[in-house]
């Protein structure tokens, strides 16, 4: 047997697996055609929505998560820039005197205070 025969036969066994599986093989070949139609532009339709829209919404859909995952850059720098300035002068001062409120009893109300300001 041939290559080209055995090729053919596996496509007549495919043919035939298909008509047996969605019950083709019992309509009329009207029926069959107008059945294979609507499946093939379904299917067209299905390849060509994924062609012109799933890379879009791919990107979205990493942008999304780069953003869940590092946040906005403006966020961040504001937040990193308000760490900085607070520990340089305020928060220091801040915790030096609750150390020292804490050594003489009067802790709560500096603490406090801290939240309060903060």
């Amino acid at each position: 047997m041939s290559m080209f025969a055995s090729t053919f036969r596996w496509l007549q066994r495919k043919r035939y697996q298909y008509e047996v599986t969605f019950s083709l093989y019992m309509l009329t070949p009207t029926e069959k055609f107008i059945f294979n139609s609507f499946l093939f532009l379904f299917f067209s339709m299905i390849v060509i929505a994924m062609t012109l829209y799933l890379p879009q919404h791919i990107a979205f859909l990493t942008n999304r998560a780069w953003f869940y995952y590092n946040g906005p850059e403006s966020a961040k720098s504001a937040m990193q820039s308000a760490v900085e300035s607070a520990t340089s002068s305020t928060l220091g001062e801040k915790v030096k005197e609750t150390l020292v409120n804490a050594a003489t009893g009067r802790a709560e109300s500096t603490i406090l205070d801290v939240g309060k300001e903060l």
